[in-house]
């Protein structure tokens, strides 16, 4: 009879110690969640041909940005090629999502960069007013070490892991796609 009674019990304690001593962390997501959100600033920008505009202009799609300089370190292509193969994984679901690469200066960007960056929205921006926007994950990395996701709404919402490489990029678009399949009603594709 006691075995009975262990046995039926079991499940029941086993149950109790999982969810008081040990706690499973339920955390699924590769990128960090921004809280809280920070809302797309009135940044003044300018396109590569000089003209003007807002950052605040870019909402309405999901963008994903990316920050650096002019002179693009083996890094910083690296983020700008995994950049663009992430937006190419997404499908049909790129119509939805920008490719935005914010340059912090104003010297010429390297001709080989031009072709890789035909389909990516390059905006000059001033690298200070940039910075009180964007936060890097800890104060020894920098903003250009992350890929940034703002939503259609205009605010900033997830940060991927600095210095990502192949593997993380499966588990950022994996991140992406579950936005993307949960936001459906929220944006359309192409920018208005």
């Amino acid at each position: 009879m006691i075995a009975l009674l262990l046995v039926c019990a079991t499940p029941v304690f086993a149950s109790y110690f999982t969810y008081y001593v040990v706690r499973p962390e339920g955390r699924r997501n590769y990128g960090e969640l921004i809280t809280p959100q920070r809302p797309l600033p009135a940044i003044a920008t300018l396109d590569l041909n000089g003209k003007p505009s807002e950052l605040k202009a870019l909402k309405n799609q999901w963008l994903l940005i990316s920050v650096g300089s002019t002179i693009c370190d083996a890094a910083c292509q690296q983020r700008l090629y995994l950049q663009r193969q992430l937006l190419q994984s997404l499908g049909k679901e790129k119509m939805r999502t920008d490719w935005i690469w914010l340059v912090t200066d104003s010297a010429v960007i390297d001709t080989r960069l031009k072709p890789g960056l035909a389909e990516a929205t390059v905006l000059r921006v001033q690298a200070d007013v940039l910075a009180q926007w964007l936060p890097p994950a800890a104060t020894n990395q920098s903003l250009e070490d992350h890929l940034y996701v703002v939503d259609p709404l205009g605010n900033l919402m997830m940060r991927f892991p600095a210095n990502m490489d192949a593997a993380g990029a499966a588990k950022a678009k994996r991140d992406l796609d579950r936005l993307l399949r949960a936001s459906g009603g929220w944006d359309q594709a192409g920018r208005p």
